[in-house]
This record gives structure tokens, C-alpha cells and sequence, in this order.
């Protein structure tokens, strides 16, 4: 042994004694096994177990944890990875005479198949592929390129090549062909013939010869493989291209997920379907939807009654409980979860008790806290038991509950920790009522915060770690709960709100953080008991403007950077700049434009003159092009009247310009513009102003448009604010502003950002009556030196 390994190991374990506080090993057994354990720190290419250090006497020694599984796993099983890979091994020593251990990471570095990294360069995709050998040229995509099945899974893996084909088509116009057999030049080849042990659920290697072929142990794994093959088609010049080479990729973290707060800000349903496709396309493996909960009743004058709440699911048992107008019935739920069962997505359902729980105190106004507040669930009352059992019981009941996947997540999180007794024994009791229906729980890190001597249930119970001072994550680890690292000051979003992040700091995520990381805890790496990362945005600020548009517009550039911590770990190839520079070219995933994305040769992406020739322009209700002046523009005569355009919306940065002559006498709301999301209106409700609305919300500038004469209109909008120009003036910049709320000195920012609506001009139902010419569309925005400009064409 030599000194430099003796003291690398003594340092280890004297570091692991101190960040562990249940080992109870002295430190003359830690330096002991430091001059007796011999390890392996090199595995020739070809080895297949790895050689366990003899036990020294007195002691056992256990490999129980690995930070890459699909190299060597804890069973000690070795599969040569394709280039030389360093993996982090976690022993366990244990003291036979007492019980007492101690954890010992190790370092080893496995010989790869290859000692050189190829021809043809690791292609870029998000999450990065773990493993890649580069051949020479090129696979080519054509139209007929055929996807072809295994036939021994050819059943299993119909869904998935439906999806596939349909993605190939919605992006690139391509649709082949699907069969069972064996493929041929040009063809992709999918199957499940993939070594359990080796890839497990979500692993897949992939080969890209004269045919690509996708094999996995299961079907998520065979589904990440054709993300891989869509983003680095997405990110090809000419979408056809692939390069040759060959890949083993699978995550690091079992547990990558996203959390969204429905309960405080209602999201349709078709948005959260979009979000599990999104979602998917960077292998975010679980989605969290926090069904329930409620604002904070100091912002609404500190009035429980009037205080915003939610809860989000058809209950027939009990119909006064789902928010009024805002809640998924069952079947939009169950198929929910079917969808994203297809798309390899866990969903993981959370109905917060007892505290947040406003919404089912006003549904059960005598299962409400006196002492604590409404937002409070009486937990000594048994009424609320029988009222939260019959809850769950509604989702979890039957051959075919509401809840279709494994693990439910039952909140418990910031009950007032001086009834901390019974909390705990709430917690443990809803623990086991969940499990009785052969679920597995998450639960919110409650447990330091609510220190007492009632037990609570450890098997079967994941944890969310989000702050250490709620449940310390070493005090947690030694009670046995598994860990997701949730830490709010790195990993939560919370809108507008003034505290938190409003955008995630995403360079520092890339560099600093992985999930052994909670908080200022770093555990080892491949500790088993991290099962991987979460982040969340939480809606703490009810009713504050931010739309399901803003909340894509904070989360997309952090799936991306989480993406990569959460499946690959620490990139120490590629840097933050480069990987935010190669991040824009791929995008949201087949069908999705979220952000409401759209480009073109230079920054005018759509220059309408409304002549009557605008060949994208196709479908016109109740409108036509007249002769005005020595022109024809586009005049809309009655309320029915629209014109469809070929785009929903723009988002963030833009500049939307356009000439309008109104006719006399427009009703109030008129509609300038609409999409699915947004109304730009000529006359905001009563006010004769130009203004918009959008998820419930009205807006104006203060100014009106001129009737029967042609005016210049021109808006531009950030994340942060939306202006306008008329006659090519500045009129007004809405940006967001903060309101009292009336209770003492508390305020809230609200925000007055929009989308603009692309999908028709007029309404269909109350549209402006008037002429209309030159639309133009920039995605950037513009000067007002460029917008001046603008006003002077014709």
C-alpha cells in the first residue's frame, strides 16, 4: 500500500466519521482499516466483477452505493464502458463486536472498450449522452426510412413508435413506415432485448451505423432513445443527418423531477399535456403536480374567507371540494397519466395535509384549526380524519384508481411545530393509510422542525429535502427515509414574488450543484439514499398577473440546465457558455411552441401588407380586401367577423406593428387580436382604451385610437413589461408595479406582461369593425428610433 493511498483513505474516513453522526467508530478504528483495506483503484477493460477488499478481521465490508450503476454496479457486476470512466464507489465498513460502521468512498477508474474518443464528435443533446465512440459519415433520414420493431417486443413497443413516427412527421415532415422484422440500410431499428442489470429502466444503448438501433431493458429506455435521435436531428442544419457512433446512456439520479404548484394558479389541462411532452423531450422523469393549497391570507386583507385556494380534482363524495370552474375531472386526470405513462413521464400527485389546506377547510369549515389558522386542518379533531381519508380514498380506491402510478405524495409540510405529537402521528397515520392501497409516499422534509418522540413510518417513504432547518438530511438519512434534493434556495421559482428566485441562477446550478448537494450538505456521491433532484415553482402570489406563459418562460431554461445535472451529474467537458450556446438550438420537443417561439431569414418574421396577396393568409369570416385609396387593405365588417392567421402567438422579446382605421362606434371589448391565451382589444370593457386581457385579467394604456383614420399601433413586450406606441410616440410602458393589499404595510408585485395573440385577427364573436394593413412581425424589440421608422411606411 502506498503512503499516498494510505492517507487518501484515512482522510476519507476521518471526513465521513464527522459528516455522519450515527457511525459511533472510534478514530483508531477508522486509521485501523485505513492500513488494512487494500482496493482496487484500476479495472482492466474486459473484468466483470469487481474484487471486494478482504475484510480485515473483526470487520465486514459492503459495496453500497455506486454513482454509476450501468459500469459497476452494487452488486459488484462490471460493464466496460465505452471509454475510460471514473466511477465513485460507497463502502460501508461495519465493526462486527458492536454494530458500529463508518462509509468509505472510493474512487475507480474503469479501462473503456476504446482508448480514443472516435471520428465523428459526441453529438450535443440535452442531457448529454453518457457514454459515445464516433465512427466516420453519416446516417441520412429519408423518406424511406422505415421504423422497425423487434418482433418478440414488437407489441410492447407499438405505442412508442406511433409517437416516434408522429414526431418525425410534426417536425420534419417525414413518416415511416412502421413493421416488425429486421431492418435494412436506412431504417431504425427498436428493441427490448437489453440486459436488465446493465441499462435497468431507463438506460438504452444506441448504434448509428448504415441502420440506427435503439435497444433497451424497457420501454422508458427504448423512449429516451428516440428523444436522443429527435434532438440531434433538431440540432442538424438540414434535419436528416446522424452521425455515425455508437452510445451506452443512462442517468445518474433515478428521481429527475419538476414540481408546478397548481393548487395556488389553475392550469388547463392541454398545458400540463404539454409539459409532459415537454417534459419528456429532456428526460425529466417524474412530474409533480401539487394539487392543493392556498395564498397567503395577509394578502388578502387578512381574510380567510376571501384568501384564494385550490383544489384541483373532481370529488364526487365530496362536490363542494374541487374549486369552482378550476379543477380536472377524473377521466382528464386518468388520461393525463396515460399519456404520460407513453411518454415515460411519472406523475406524482400531492394533495398538501394538513397544513395549506385552506381548501378543504372551507369545503369542511368545522375541521378548520381555531389556533392556527384555516389554512390549518384541525389534527386532533377525528373528523379530520375520516374527511382526508375519504379524500384519498376516492383517488386510490379500486382495480383502477384516479392515482395510477406508484408513489402519491401527501404534502405535511410547515404545520405549526408546536403541536409537533400530532403531526407526527397525523404524518405516520396517512403514511400507512396511502400505503394500505399498495402505494408508495413522498412526504415533505417536516421532521426537525417537528421534533418528538411519536414515530413516524421510514419504509416505503421518499422525502423531499427542501430545507435543512425543517428536516436536516443527515439526521433523515439516519432514520432511514431516501432523499430527493429539493433545496428552495438553489432549486424554487416563485414568481414575481420579491423572495426566492424569479429566474433560477443557472450557471452557478451548472458549475456548483448536483443533487448529493441539499442545502450546505454534500453527501457522498452514489449514495443510495439520494435517489436524485427536484425544482418547483410554487404560485405563492395568487392572482399576481404571472400567466401559464410566464411560468414556461422562468422554467424552460432551467429544465434544460437541471436536465443535464440531474441524468449526467458534473459536465467537466462542457462549459456553462458552451452549453447555453449550443442549448438554442434545440428547442421545446415535436408540436410544442410553448414559448411562443417564432423565427425567420432575419428578425421580421411575418410582413402582412393585407392586399389581398398574402399567401399564408387563407381563411377570412365576415372580411375582405377593399380599395382604399390607390390600395386594397383588409376590412373587417361585422362582430362575427376574423381573420386566421397561420401562428398562435408571439413571445418574449417582440415588436408588433400594424395600421388601423377603426370605423365609428366600436362596442366595448372589441377584439383587435386572440389567440387561445390572450385578447388584444380595441376597447378595453368600458374605457374606449386600446388594451388586452388575458387569464382573467384586464389591461389599458389609457389612450384610445382614433375612429376613421389610419393610425400606426405598434406593441413590444419582455418578460417584464409590454409597451405601446402610437403614431410611432411612446404612450405607455406597463411594467409591474407594486399594490398594497391592505393589510398593514404588505404588498404584492403584480405583473402586465403578454403574450401578443397571433391566431385571428378580430374575434369571431365581438370584433372590432374597421380596416386594417402592414402587419409586421419582429422577434426582437425594436428602438423607437426603428419604430418611428415604421410609421412612415407604406
Amino acid at each position: 500500500m502506498s503512503y499516498k493511498f494510505y492517507t487518501g483513505v484515512v482522510c476519507s474516513l476521518l471526513v465521513s466519521i464527522q459528516a455522519l453522526a450515527q457511525s459511533k467508530m472510534m478514530k483508531s478504528d477508522s486509521i485501523f482499516l485505513a492500513e488494512k483495506v487494500v482496493m482496487e483503484p484500476f479495472i482492466a477493460k474486459g473484468t466483470s466483477t469487481y474484487k471486494m477488499p478482504v475484510n480485515p478481521q473483526g470487520y465486514e465490508l459492503k459495496l453500497i452505493g455506486s454513482d454509476n450503476l450501468s459500469v459497476i454496479t452494487k452488486s459488484g457486476t462490471i460493464f466496460t464502458p465505452l471509454q475510460n470512466t471514473t466511477v465513485n464507489l460507497l463502502f460501508k465498513a461495519s465493526k462486527i463486536n458492536d454494530g458500529s460502521s463508518i462509509e468509505i468512498p472510493y474512487s475507480v477508474k474503469v479501462e473503456g472498450k476504446y482508448n480514443d474518443p472516435g471520428k465523428n464528435a459526441k453529438p450535443f443533446v440535452i442531457p448529454s449522452l453518457r457514454e459515445w465512440h464516433g465512427d466516420e459519415g453519416s446516417f441520412v433520414l429519408t423518406a424511406k426510412t422505415r421504423i422497425v420493431l423487434d418482433p418478440k417486443y414488437a407489441t410492447a413497443l407499438k405505442k412508442l413508435a406511433n409517437i416516434f413516427q408522429n414526431d418525425l412527421f410534426d417536425d420534419y415532415k417525414i413518416k415511416p413506415a412502421i413493421l416488425s422484422g429486421t431492418p435494412k440500410a436506412g431504417d431504425i431499428f427498436i428493441s427490448l432485448n437489453g440486459n436488465k442489470e446493465e441499462l435497468d429502466i431507463e438506460g438504452y444503448s444506441l448504434s448509428i451505423k448504415d441502420y440506427v438501433s435503439i435497444n433497451a431493458a424497457q420501454y422508458k429506455g427504448a423512449f429516451w432513445g428516440t428523444r436522443t435521435i429527435l434532438q440531434i436531428l433538431e440540432s442538424d442544419p438540414k434535419h436528416c443527418f446522424l452521425p455515425k457512433g455508437i452510445s451506452r446512456d443512462y442517468p445518474k439520479y433515478e428521481v429527475r423531477g419538476f414540481m408546478l404548484d397548481v393548487g395556488r394558479k389553475y392550469f388547463k389541462i392541454d398545458f400540463l399535456q404539454d409539459y409532459v411532452k415537454l417534459m419528456s423531450y429532456y428526460k425529466i422523469s417524474d412530474f409533480q403536480l401539487h394539487l392543493s393549497d392556498n395564498g397567503f391570507v395577509k394578502q388578502f386583507n387578512n381574510d380567510w374567507d376571501s384568501t384564494y385556494s385550490g383544489f384541483r380534482l373532481e370529488n364526487e363524495r365530496y362536490p363542494q371540494l374541487p374549486t369552482k370552474g378550476e379543477y380536472y375531472t377524473k377521466k382528464e386526470f386518468i388520461d393525463l397519466q396515460i399519456l404520460a405513462e407513453n411518454y415515460g413521464v411519472n406523475i406524482i400527485p400531492e394533495i398538501d395535509v394538513p397544513a395549506h389546506s385552506l381548501a378543504i377547510s372551507k369545503a369542511f369549515p368545522q375541521i378548520a384549526s381555531a389556533k392556527f389558522g384555516k389554512d390549518h386542518l384541525d389534527i386532533k379533531n377525528p373528523e379530520t380524519y375520516t374527511i382526508v381519508e375519504n379524500i384519498f380514498k376516492e383517488y386510490l380506491e379500486g382495480e383502477n384508481p384516479v392515482f395510477r402510478f406508484k408513489e402519491v405524495h401527501i404534502g405535511t409540510d410547515e404545520y405549526d411545530k408546536k403541536e409537533a405529537e400530532p403531526f407526527r402521528k397525523f404524518t405516520d397515520h396517512f403514511i400507512k393509510y396511502v400505503q394500505s392501497f399498495g402505494k408508495d409516499v413522498r412526504v415533505w422534509g417536516a421532521l426537525t422542525h417537528a421534533q418528538g418522540n411519536t414515530p413516524v413510518t421510514t419504509k416505503g417513504v421518499t422525502m423531499n429535502a427542501w430545507y435543512n432547518g425543517y428536516a436536516d438530511p443527515v439526521k433523515m438519512k439516519e432514520l432511514g427515509y431516501p432523499l430527493i434534493s429539493t433545496p428552495d434556495g438553489f432549486l424554487y421559482i416563485v414568481p414575481a414574488a420579491g423572495y426566492y428566485y424569479d429566474y433560477l441562477n443557472l450557471e452557478y446550478l451548472y458549475n456548483k450543484w448536483e443533487p448529493v448537494a441539499i442545502g450546505d450538505v454534500v453527501f457522498k456521491m452514489g449514495d443510495p439514499f439520494v435517489r436524485g433532484g427536484m425544482f418547483a415553482v410554487w404560485n405563492d402570489v395568487a392572482k399576481n398577473g404571472i400567466t401559464a406563459q410566464d411560468v414556461t418562460d422562468r422554467v424552460f431554461p432551467a429544465l434544460q440546465v437541471l436536465s443535464e445535472k440531474m441524468w449526467s451529474g458534473t459536465n467537466e467537458v462542457v462549459d456553462f457558455n458552451a452549453f447555453s450556446a449550443k442549448a438554442k438550438d434545440i428547442n421545446e420537443g415535436p408540436g410544442l411552441n410553448l414559448r411562443g417561439k417564432i423565427s425567420g431569414k432575419d428578425s421580421l418574421v411575418l410582413n402582412y401588407k393585407m392586399k389581398g396577396d398574402d399567401k399564408e393568409i387563407k381563411k377570412l369570416q365576415n372580411a375582405d380586401y377593399v380599395l382604399d385609396g390607390n390600395r386594397k387593405v383588409l376590412s373587417l365588417k361585422k362582430n362575427d367577423s376574423y381573420v386566421k392567421l397561420p401562428y398562435n402567438e408571439i413571445g418574449y422579446n417582440y415588436t408588433v406593428s400594424f395600421k388601423i382605421n377603426p370605423s365609428q362606434n366600436n362596442v366595448a371589448n372589441s377584439v383587435l387580436f386572440e389567440s387561445n391565451h390572450s385578447v388584444v382589444k380595441l376597447k378595453q370593457g368600458n374605457t374606449s382604451s386600446i388594451g388586452f386581457s388575458h387569464e382573467g385579467k384586464d389591461y389599458d394604456f389609457g389612450v384610445s385610437i382614433p375612429e376613421n383614420k389610419w393610425t400606426n399601433v405598434v406593441f413590444t413586450g419582455d418578460n417584464n413589461s409590454t409597451t405601446l406606441y402610437v403614431s410611432g410616440e411612446l404612450v405607455k410602458k406597463l411594467t409591474r408595479e407594486k399594490i398594497p393589499t391592505g393589510y398593514e404595510k404588505d404588498s404584492i408585485w403584480v405583473m402586465k406582461t403578454l403574450f401578443f395573440p397571433l391566431d385571428k385577427i378580430g374575434g369571431g364573436k365581438n370584433s372590432f369593425i374597421g380596416k386594417i394593413k402592414d402587419l409586421k412581425v419582429f422577434n426582437e424589440i425594436l428602438s423607437s428610433t426603428q419604430i418611428e421608422a415604421i410609421k412612415e411606411e407604406e
